[in-house]
């Protein structure tokens, strides 16, 4: 029977990647022509580690940011998300194995300054670092937000 693989052997797994791809099918409809990176995991993550206490990014600035490093028009939606999910999660179990300096994935935000709920601890994980960094935490209906986010965000 395997053993089921921990969070920091997903980051590291490659699996061909980062590589660029024509934009086609359905992607067409929502994304235009162009091209889309794939990252690699560690990629995301790398992006991710650098974002200093009291400043924040949103997946689409990440996006953003692998899109120009590899010349393409758009860094892909579904695959940034999922692998700043992998990191966030590689980070609270280094974390949970006493490593003192992780990932800060609390600093990133989903699109608008929405707080991820599926990243370690849940929003109120997330509300407690952000709030003790000098961030605000609202609510709008079901989502939990930071106010002003735009302040301090890192551009690409």
């Amino acid at each position: 029977m395997s053993s089921r693989k921990t969070w920091r052997e997903k980051l590291l797994e490659s699996n061909g990647l980062p590589k660029v791809v024509t934009i086609g099918g359905k992607m067409r409809r929502k994304w235009g022509t162009g091209t889309c990176v794939v990252p690699a995991p560690l990629e995301v993550d790398q992006i991710m580690s650098r974002v200093r206490k009291g400043r924040l990014i949103t997946i689409n600035e990440i996006r953003s940011i692998l899109a120009a490093r590899h010349g393409a028009t758009i860094g892909c939606p579904m695959t940034t998300g999922i692998f700043a999910w992998i990191a966030a999660n590689a980070a609270a179990e280094a974390e949970d194995q006493g490593r003192k300096r992780i990932t800060p994935y609390w600093r990133t935000l989903k699109a608008g300054g929405e707080l991820n709920p599926k990243y370690p601890g849940g929003i109120q994980n997330l509300k407690k670092r952000l709030e003790a960094e000098g961030h605000r935490i609202v609510q709008r209906g079901r989502r939990s937000l930071v106010e002003g986010f735009e302040k301090s965000l890192v551009r690409a």
